[in-house]
């Protein structure tokens, strides 16, 4: 949620040239876990009927592009390497990009770099 504005800026200024999607991913910083001030009240997800209802959260922010949701055996987020968040850039099912693993290195600026040669 941090960056959200980044990048749906990104969104904004690049949906010509790619298609965007969240997968929604285990929550990061659940209130009954690794919690900060601030955070959205979400509780860690003992199934996926409440990883779902935690993904109302985000689509409510609405990131101009659709939203997913992995399954709890995280098999998305283990197999991209995504705890707790990263960014990609696919071509033809291949990744051409691959972000550094967030937060701190959840870089859209990077992201807008790749895709600005793309235009």
């Amino acid at each position: 949620m941090y960056k959200l504005c980044e990048f749906k800026q990104l969104v904004k200024d690049f949906s010509d040239v790619a298609d965007f999607l969240v997968v929604y991913i285990a929550e990061a910083h659940s209130t009954d876990g690794w919690v900060f001030a601030n955070n959205v009240d979400i509780t860690k997800h003992r199934n996926q009927e409440e990883r779902l209802a935690a993904a109302q959260y985000l689509v409510k922010e609405d990131p101009l592009c659709p939203i997913v949701v992995d399954e709890m055996k995280d098999t998305t987020a283990s197999k991209y390497g995504a705890i707790p968040e990263r960014l990609y850039v696919l071509q033809a099912g291949k990744v051409v990009y691959k972000g550094k693993m967030g937060p701190r290195g959840y870089s859209p600026e990077e992201v807008r770099s790749f895709l600005e040669k793309m235009k």
